[in-house]
């Protein structure tokens, strides 16, 4: 686990904030470095798998209590599983074939403003109002930014499923992705659950794997078109031991320290990550669409949590005491 000791000054949290933004936005590098050698159902499955013991094993010999008990623990980690880890990663997995990593990481940014919004209609203490509207507006402003419709500058101009430009398809994918994901987190928050949260997300990360072989296998993805080189090796270690094993504990331990609302905020430094490693590793560029696309993202983050980071802010700083 990542020593909590040091998450009891601003610095050491501070340093565990970066270090968790640069472990999963450089992973969506190594996803698009990755998928050279990988079918992508496939590679999300195996990742995940390996990734799933690890924590599992972990949580048994920490926690003091891993398996499920009741309905409600079963569902969380059900709800989990699939949403989170198995939709979420597949549609990533698929869309980022047609577009950069630093760009899936933008669209990707959008799901704490999905997430807000999502429970705004679905939770009954949830309320949707102008501030929160003109948030996913601004959010879904962002997407159809970087999707460049009129242009479709991202990934060149090959048709590809049924008929959608590369880059277009991509950018359509990732969104899913990143609905998957808030309707996930959504679903999860009613659930009460004592059970630990490493044991929740390595048993999610098991289910998760397990749909994603089930699909592979659907779509006739085989253990033999995996190219096995240096590069791939690499790609699979760091997705599954540091973005994966390492990072989430670094997550579990935030998540204690600062609270969800403050923790959304690495989704918005991982996309910058994500470009420095882009271009840095791969030699990609990220689009002046994508970097507008963004900022409207955050401006729709921002607008719909302002509450949670004004009494953060307030709270941690004396700002208004």
């Amino acid at each position: 686990m990542y020593p909590r000791s040091l998450l009891s000054s601003p610095v050491g949290v501070a340093g565990a904030f970066l270090l968790l933004a640069a472990l999963w936005g450089t992973s969506f590098v190594a996803i698009e470095a990755g998928l050279a050698y990988f079918p992508p159902l496939l590679f999300a499955g195996i990742r995940y798998l390996i990734a799933g013991i690890v924590v599992l094993g972990y949580a048994v010999f920490v926690a003091d209590r891993w398996v499920p008990n009741g309905r409600e623990e079963w569902l969380g980690v059900a709800i989990a599983g699939a949403f989170v880890i198995a939709i979420y990663h597949g549609f990533l997995y698929v869309g980022e074939l047609y577009i950069p990593g630093a760009v899936a990481a933008v669209v990707v940014s959008l799901a704490p403003v999905l997430t807000a919004t999502f429970a705004a209609v679905l939770l009954p203490n949830e309320r949707l109002g102008p501030f929160e509207i003109a948030g996913f507006a601004l959010g879904l402003l962002g997407v159809i930014v970087i999707a460049d419709p009129g242009g479709l500058t991202l990934g060149g101009d090959d048709a590809a499923i049924g008929g959608l430009p590369p880059a277009l398809l991509g950018v359509i994918l990732t969104f899913f992705a990143a609905v998957a994901f808030s309707i996930g987190a959504v679903l999860l928050r009613p659930l009460r659950t004592d059970l630990p949260i490493a044991a929740l997300q390595g048993w999610a990360m098991l289910i998760g794997a397990a749909m994603l072989l089930v699909g592979a296998g659907a779509f006739r993805e085989s253990p033999g078109d995996i190219v096995w080189n240096a590069t791939s090796i690499v790609s699979l270690t760091y997705l599954t031991v540091l973005s994966g094993v390492v990072a989430f504990l670094i997550y579990f331990a935030l998540l204690d320290a600062v609270g969800p609302t403050q923790l959304h905020l690495v989704g918005y430094v991982e996309p910058i990550i994500a470009a420095i490693g882009s271009w840095v590793l791969l030699g990609h560029l990220i689009e002046g669409e994508a970097i507008l696309g963004f900022a409207a993202i955050l401006a729709g983050f921002a607008a719909l949590e302002r509450r949670e980071i004004a009494a953060y802010v307030t709270t941690r700083y004396g700002f208004g005491s």
